[in-house]
């Protein structure tokens, strides 16, 4: 199937962008079944459908004709959830109708309301805005409705999510019932049916039906990493792929700053983008990007929604996605419209099984590796230089003859070196990092649980490095910090793996003493464990090698133990002058002495001289002891 708008204008807007083949959404969009219906359709981002939709607007707006007629109130709408996305697709629908002279206007958060409202005023044919912006556009009357034709609600869960559920409701509301309605979004969720119900009249659904093993056009990577080794992960990534173009996605705005500036201070030309920085630095970021004055964008989930760099080839997830449809999000920033891509998931250990669960959920193949080293990318570097146009490219004359000035004054070795020294001095120094390893992995967990002996049968061993597999040899390490220290394995073991730079599959026994902590390391990592836990000493727990291998508790003087229980020996009460034993005073639950049955002993006459008087007439003070009297009496 090629491409056949009716209208003239159209068609040579795509003949002029080599536009042959439609993708599988847009194919299915513009057939003859789709005409003048409204759609619901759910296809994957980067799939070509903002051409989608403005070829499916070209059908009711112009027909077979040429060009569109006076501007007046705006005849289509484009709602997008982000300024980025929204300016997008002013910038797609611009080449797309530049030829049937559209007027395209962009109304979005951060840009300038009144001279939004002098254009609206002016005329415009096609209006691409943000919820919040179109509504109070047309609360203040602004903005009419009554002439509009196609509405297109574009990302519609993202939409939905970031809370915009009643701004769309209060703009369709405001848009005349016949219009046509095409809603497009990624996903299609209970929220989005029932929005389409409301707003929509017999619509059309039309699902484009995700490819095997995800997006085609995207190469995904889960990349093991160690727990502090992110920000140089990334920086191998960026110098191992060498894209023109490349994004580092980050969940919080700190990341982001953090991120910036660490590529910043590494070499690499890079910007940033998160919902702090305002519409005019958001503007001149993704300028940088597009001249090429910038390769990398560090960006936030929200911040980078609707980015469309021609460019851009790598997308790396320096923080996990929180669900697979943010993955999906991240890794349709590439991969667009027949270009390649790659998608890199930096996974450390502690988030190894999220990471697995997220590329399942996302129904995607990611190929399992290391970062890379810096070996591999010197090697990299070589066979780029080696390839370089300029080594390839015939020499013009002044090169020619300042070429011949350099071999008179220097050997063609000297000169060769200068020249290798120019091309690694221009990029960022690799950073040395290592695979953790493969860890434990949930088909490792099920293969383990099914070759699992018995209990009995099982041997013991140190589980350092190994996960609680075959023993390994293990490195003995002390910390004087004992249990009159409160010590406990709760705070030691994060302890250990930070001082260390390990995780807790590294670490194996832990033994607390009174006055001192030892514990075992791997032995393949003890040296660099010890490298790590000197540079990082803090405090007064210090960690240091033991001498003698293998800890065992100190020696204790041996504890007095007591004599066994021996009714022989008890001793009995003194008898009294009948000879008979002195009953034993045994006391009740309220203090009352009981004999051995645990009936209490009768009472006997109280002692007179003990009994207190009682208060009253009958009862007056000795002669002696009376008050006196007061002498005024």
């Amino acid at each position: 199937m090629s491409f056949s708008p009716p209208s003239p204008s159209i068609a040579r807007a795509l003949a002029a962008r080599d536009y042959n083949e439609p993708t599988p959404v847009q194919a299915r969009v513009l057939a003859p079944e789709t005409a003048g219906r409204d759609l619901i359709v759910s296809a994957q981002t980067g799939s070509g459908k903002t051409v989608a939709y403005g070829l499916a607007m070209a059908e009711t707006l112009l027909g077979e004709a040429e060009f569109l007629g006076q501007a007046g109130a705006p005849q289509a709408l484009v709602v997008a959830p982000t300024r980025e996305l929204a300016l997008q697709v002013q910038r797609e629908l611009t080449w797309l109708y530049g030829d049937a002279r559209a007027r395209i206007l962009a109304s979005v958060g951060g840009m300038d309301p009144r001279r939004e409202r002098r254009a609206l005023e002016d005329g415009v044919h096609i209006l691409v805005g943000t919820p919040g912006r179109l509504r109070d556009h047309m609360e203040r009357g602004a903005l009419d409705l009554s002439a509009l034709q196609v509405a297109v609600l574009d990302e519609a869960d993202e939409m939905l999510d970031l809370g915009f559920r009643e701004d769309l409701e209060f703009i369709l509301s405001g848009a005349p019932v016949e219009k046509r309605t095409l809603l497009f979004s990624a996903t299609l969720p209970k929220p989005i049916i029932g929005l389409a119900k409301r707003y929509q009249r017999d619509a059309m659904r039309i699902e484009v039906a995700a490819t095997a093993g995800g997006h085609a056009d995207i190469e995904y990577r889960a990349v093991r990493i160690g727990p502090k080794d992110t920000e140089h992960a990334v920086v191998n990534l960026l110098r191992y792929f060498e894209s023109p173009a490349s994004i580092v996605f980050c969940n919080t705005r700190e990341s982001v700053r953090h991120m910036l500036s660490t590529l910043q201070e590494r070499g690499f030309a890079a910007v940033g983008l998160s919902g702090e920085m305002g519409q005019n630095e958001r503007n001149q970021a993704l300028q940088a990007l597009r001249d090429g004055r910038a390769r990398v964008c560090v960006a936030t989930d929200v911040a980078a929604r609707g980015i469309d760099l021609p460019s851009l080839g790598l997308v790396i997830h320096a923080d996990l996605p929180h669900d697979p449809e943010v993955l999906q999000h991240r890794s349709g920033r590439t991969g667009r419209a027949g270009r390649k891509g790659a998608s890199v998931l930096l996974v450390p250990p502690t988030r190894r099984r999220k990471a697995e669960a997220l590329i399942s959920f996302a129904k995607v193949n990611a190929s399992w590796s290391g970062p890379p080293t810096a070996d591999e990318i010197r090697q990299l570097d070589q066979e780029r230089l080696l390839s370089d146009p300029l080594l390839t490219e015939a020499p013009g004359p002044d090169e020619l003859e300042l070429a011949a000035t350099l071999l008179a004054q220097c050997s063609p070795e000297h000169v060769a070196a200068a020249l290798v020294r120019l091309h690694r001095e221009r990029l960022p120094a690799p950073e040395d990092v290592s695979d953790p390893g493969e860890g434990r992995t949930s088909r490792s967990r099920e293969r383990d649980r099914e070759d699992r002996p018995e209990r009995a049968e099982r041997p013991r061993a140190s589980r350092a490095g190994n996960g609680g597999g075959e023993a390994s040899a293990t490195v003995w390490f002390r910390m004087p910090v004992g249990r009159r220290r409160n010590a406990d394995p709760k705070w030691l073991l994060p302890l250990i793996c930070r001082r260390g730079d390990v995780t807790k599959q590294d670490v194996g026994s832990i033994r607390i003493f009174d006055n001192e902590t030892v514990f075992e390391v791997a032995e393949a990592l003890a040296e660099r464990f010890l490298t790590n836990a000197r540079a990082s000493q803090g405090g007064d727990v210090l960690i240091e090698p033991m001498i003698g291998g293998a800890a065992a508790a100190p020696a204790r003087a041996p504890r007095p133990r007591k004599p066994a229980y021996d009714p022989m020996k008890v001793e009995r009460p003194p008898a009294d002058d009948a000879g008979a034993p002195a009953r034993p005073k045994v006391k009740g639950a309220f203090g009352r002495e009981r004999g051995p049955d645990g009936a209490p002993f009768p009472k006997g006459p109280k002692d007179a001289t003990k009994a207190r008087p009682r208060k009253g007439k009958d009862n007056a003070a000795p002669a002696g002891k009376r008050k006196r009297a007061p002498d005024w009496e």
